[in-house]
């Protein structure tokens, strides 16, 4: 669905300190960013928010990081966050093509990876954000034994998916092709999960460990 554009939406953004929106001059001084010297969970494709403002609330001693590419979709995460005062988030708009232009080694320790764009056209895999290229980025940044929690609704991306953190140094410690229906207990369900997951689709899910 095309989504009509919000011309108040960058202005807005831009005058909100939970709005990140020169993301490379924190790189390696993002504790400087948050304040503290906590750990850093980084979410790629934060949507709407309603993922990262239920982590933030459920864990204050983590810092997240939300990013997205759309103003259009940002502004309602960044709404989120302002009613519930969460001064451990932070939102950058930008393209996650980019993400290891903006932060340095060891500085991010966990990524969630929800219902990303499956591009199912052989030539566009690379643009996969489990894709072996982008994992190979995300090493760059994230500390040793990190964990990259992944979940997604199409099979053909979830199966390329393991293969890509099998061949990427990552051991998959957590895997369902039935989040809903299996042990795992900590998941948050996502607005995009939460609507087809009603129509019956099952969600998959694994957790990969960089080794």
């Amino acid at each position: 669905m095309r989504l009509r554009k919000k011309w108040w939406a960058r202005p807005e953004m831009e005058n909100s300190p939970y709005v990140i929106t020169n993301p490379k001059d924190n790189k390696g001084s993002w504790n400087k960013v948050f304040d503290n010297d906590n750990e850093i969970y980084l979410e790629l494709g934060c949507g709407r928010g309603g993922f990262i403002k239920e982590k933030a609330l459920a864990e204050k001693n983590i810092n997240f990081v939300g990013i997205d590419l759309k103003d259009e979709v940002l502004i309602y995460a960044l709404k989120k966050v302002e009613e519930q005062e969460l001064t451990n988030v932070k939102l950058i708009p930008m393209n996650i093509a980019w993400v290891g232009d903006i932060f340095g080694n060891n500085e991010i320790s966990r990524i969630f990876i929800n219902f990303c764009n499956p591009w199912p056209k052989l030539r566009h895999n690379k643009r996969r954000l489990t894709h072996s290229k982008f994992l190979s980025i995300y090493k760059n940044f994230i500390k040793p034994k990190s964990e990259i929690w992944f979940k997604t609704d199409d099979i053909e991306l979830f199966n390329d998916s393991i293969e890509y953190f099998n061949d990427s140094n990552f051991e998959i410690t957590y895997l369902t092709y039935d989040l809903h229906n299996s042990d795992f207990k900590y998941n948050i369900v996502t607005e995009y999960e939460a609507k087809f997951a009603s129509l019956g689709m099952k969600t998959m899910f694994l957790i990969g460990r960089l080794k």
